[in-house]
């Protein structure tokens, strides 16, 4: 089986996924919820969380920041040199998405950096605050979800992304603690 072969039975899930997800005509307010829920991912999200934990009177509150900051940095510099390795195009880019429009900084799909950021956060923060572990898994997933209904993504990039990030947010974690 040739290289070009095996890339194109790899990848066949995906682009069958994303034909049936850009062709779709979700009600609006299905609409809605994922494009605040892709624009939550774009970092102001994470920013209000931080401040908020910032602001609390937890003791650890300076040492979770920290982890979780480091997390992200991580992964911020992880995907990035990954995306430049790979080159794969955005779903929108090889199909035209039915209804969202979204303008982005880099052309590179693989893997998802909203889904890396989302899961660093929700696992270096939820595991100094387990209370809230489940609310930041939510709105991580959120994130993740949008990115393939708005057509950002390929499935597998954000499922790599959201691997990606739960481990860097897990070993942030373990070294704070």
């Amino acid at each position: 089986m040739t290289l070009a072969r095996a890339k194109s039975t790899l990848s066949a899930p995906d682009h069958n996924l994303m034909r049936r997800v850009n062709r779709w005509r979700a009600p609006k307010w299905f609409r809605t919820w994922m494009m605040l829920a892709t624009k939550a991912g774009d970092g102001w999200l994470w920013a209000a969380i931080g401040i908020a934990v910032l602001l609390s009177p937890a003791p650890n509150r300076f040492r979770a920041v920290e982890s979780c900051a480091c997390a992200i940095a991580c992964g911020v510099v992880l995907f990035h040199k990954v995306k430049r390795i790979f080159c794969r195009l955005r779903p929108r880019d090889i199909e035209p998405h039915c209804w969202a429009n979204i303008v982005t900084r880099d052309k590179f799909s693989f893997p998802s950096g909203h889904s890396t950021t989302a899961f660093a956060v929700a696992l270096s923060l939820g595991s100094f605050y387990p209370e809230i572990m489940p609310i930041l898994l939510v709105l991580a997933a959120n994130v993740a979800v949008s990115r393939v209904i708005v057509g950002m993504h390929f499935l597998s990039d954000v499922l790599v992304g959201s691997g990606v990030g739960s481990l860097l947010g897990y070993i942030a974690y373990r070294f704070a603690v």
